[in-house]
């Protein structure tokens, strides 16, 4: 019995990985046949990774999240979640955590997954921080301001937001940087999702 429950918990978490993982492929754009080159493993086996048949090793998930460009972190966040929570709740200490502080921009993944028609992001911009070069994707994008200062670049126009405005733009040309010397928060949400 007891080996029964662990092999189904085991087999739940290699489902959540794998639905995570074709979604951040697909968001890259990128094919089953292209990833795997790219890791050097066979279309099957990557196949049977995305619905949950087979269990990555630890060196596999470093080069996915390499490749996918994401911390070796995001694969295992939210297993601490409860059974009953999972694919449901996020709690607060359980949260995906993408990028870093020396890039100036730390997101959260407030969704408790990749595979709905949006995300929800929580974006801590540092005092000074600013996007490198003006970025596109195609998106719809939304955001509210919780605290702080940012300035928002959509296409040609320039917009200043601070803590309880919010924006919305779609397949646009967006920069961003935060002119203020304490860090700005924001909730942003992304269809479809992009992490």
């Amino acid at each position: 019995m007891f080996q029964a429950a662990n092999r189904t918990i085991e087999e739940q978490a290699n489902q959540r990985l794998g639905q995570d993982l074709r979604s951040l492929r697909k968001a890259r754009g990128l094919t089953l046949a292209e990833l795997a080159l790219r890791l050097g493993r066979s279309v099957g086996w990557l196949s049977q990774v995305e619905r949950g048949l087979s269990e990555p090793g630890i060196s596999d998930l470093r080069a996915l999240a390499a490749v996918l460009e994401v911390p070796l972190g995001f694969f295992f966040a939210n297993e601490a979640a409860l059974p009953e929570e999972q694919g449901f709740v996020v709690r607060r200490g359980n949260r995906r955590t993408l990028g870093n502080t020396q890039d100036g921009l730390v997101e959260e993944l407030l969704s408790p997954d990749l595979g709905g028609s949006f995300e929800i992001v929580r974006s801590v911009f540092a005092p000074g921080a600013a996007l490198a070069k003006p970025a596109r994707r195609p998106t719809e994008e939304a955001g509210y301001v919780v605290s702080g200062a940012l300035e928002l670049g959509i296409g040609a126009k320039r917009f200043l937001l601070e803590a309880g405005d919010s924006f919305r733009f779609k397949n646009e040309t967006y920069s961003w940087r935060n002119p203020g010397d304490e860090p700005c928060i924001v909730v942003w949400i992304v269809a479809p999702p992009i992490y």
